[in-house]
């Protein structure tokens, strides 16, 4: 009878058990977080004997992954092990976000934190992307010559875009006039012209928001909550759905574009294309043309609307109010339709969180037909500030060092 199994790889040799097992205890000293982890500690996390996992950890001292210092006490009987943590210097991740109205830049180290930052608010519609994307090089260059300032060495990049990316292009991205765009290729070949003399970094590209609910995931409050929805309120809606700790991309790579929802086919005409769209009645954009904010400011527009909800103005305060409606109104389908734990609002949404989430909330409880959800409790919550999708880029880069380290010790990167 024909089999219809996959083949099996090759049986793993001893080097690649040792790169998996370096990668393995690299992990868990860097997520038991900044002087906790022994030896000893390691070794009972990853399931390894204490001889292994020194023989690793020495190995990881060696190319400049680890650090130990001092004498941490577990509590138990025996004698106090060395602290270990992962290096502040070395390998590094740079994300770089492209949004319409700004340019954010962020390195960060191996433990995830963020190192160096730059953001230059600057209005990217109308403007051709290589434009943009050579303005975004010229950013991230200086970012680069700061990072290698604290002994940094970024090792990729990560473009954080808005719209539709797939296969190192933007398909297309309807705020920014963007359609077809080789996005990696244009920031690559501008990077190498304002950062000469340096070696070129492999640059990756994913979905803004994605990058925001990853960092979200990683680096914010959700504690134990592994599923959710994420939607970042900017000039645009933008959304990402996270499944058990992992980004659901779809077959294509498109999942969570909620923002081009049709909430009323007869609505208003979206720069997609269609009517209606949820971006036209709780985008940044909508939400300050119904509280009579020129919204031609970008963000000060969006710190007088913030202003004004909190003086009580009428207008505003209903502006948003409509905005929540609107927002639970579509998040009610996709939470029926996934069944996530919690939806995380970002962006322009997190300062408004207190006008905007009581009408959210209740369209939400009257809506999802679990009867899981009840107002107030706790599953619509905003981000965290520590949730942003430069960090999240960055954070993306290592992901790779932290799977294998051996591919970027110190002797590599030389």
């Amino acid at each position: 009878m024909k089999s219809n199994l996959t083949p099996l790889g090759p049986k793993a040799d001893k080097d690649t058990v040792r790169r998996s097992n370096l990668s393995l205890v690299l992990r868990a000293v860097r997520d038991e977080g900044e002087g906790e982890a022994t030896r000893a500690g390691v070794a009972a996390r990853v399931g390894l004997t204490r001889a292994a996992v020194s023989s690793l950890v020495e190995q990881l001292l060696e190319t400049g992954f680890l650090t130990e210092s001092g004498k941490t006490f577990s509590g138990q009987a025996g004698r106090p092990g060395t602290a270990l943590k992962t290096a502040r210097t070395g390998p590094a991740g740079l994300g770089v976000e492209v949004n319409i109205d700004y340019v954010s830049v962020c390195v960060v180290d191996l433990a995830g934190t963020g190192r160096v930052r730059l953001t230059e608010h600057l209005d990217n519609r109308g403007t051709p992307p290589d434009e943009v994307l050579a303005r975004a090089a010229r950013i991230a260059a200086r970012t680069l010559d700061s990072a290698r300032e604290q002994e940094l060495y970024p090792v990729g990049v990560a473009l954080a875009l808005p719209g539709l990316v797939s296969g190192g292009a933007v398909r297309q991205a309807p705020n920014l006039g963007w359609n077809q765009v080789p996005a990696e290729e244009l920031f690559a070949a501008a990077l190498a012209v304002e950062h000469p003399g340096h070696p070129e970094l492999p640059v990756r590209s994913e979905n803004e928001a994605n990058l925001a609910a990853l960092a979200e995931l990683w680096f914010g409050g959700l504690e134990r909550i592994r599923s959710f929805l994420y939607l970042t309120g900017e000039i645009g809606v933008g959304g990402a759905v996270v499944i058990d700790g992992e980004l659901l991309r779809g077959a294509h790579g498109f999942a969570g574009e909620i923002g081009h929802v049709v909430v009323d086919a007869q609505g208003p005409q979206c720069r997609c294309g269609s009517r209606g769209c949820l971006e036209q009645y709780a985008g940044q954009a909508a939400l300050l043309r119904a509280a009579g904010i020129d919204g031609g400011g970008g963000g000060l527009g969006v710190a007088e609307l913030e202003k004004r909800v909190r003086a009580g103005d009428e207008r505003a305060v209903g502006a948003v109010a409509e905005a929540g409606r609107m927002l639970g109104r579509v998040l009610s389908g996709a939470v029926n339709l996934l069944d996530p734990d919690a939806v995380v609002l970002g962006g322009i949404y997190r300062n408004l969180m207190p006008w905007l989430s009581p009408p959210a909330d209740e369209e939400l409880t009257g809506r999802v037909v679990s009867g899981l959800w009840a107002p107030r409790g706790g599953r619509l919550r905003a981000s965290s500030v520590a949730g942003d999708a430069a960090r999240g880029a960055a954070a993306l880069v290592m992901t790779d060092v932290l799977a294998d380290p051996v591919a970027y010790a110190r002797p590599a990167m030389a």
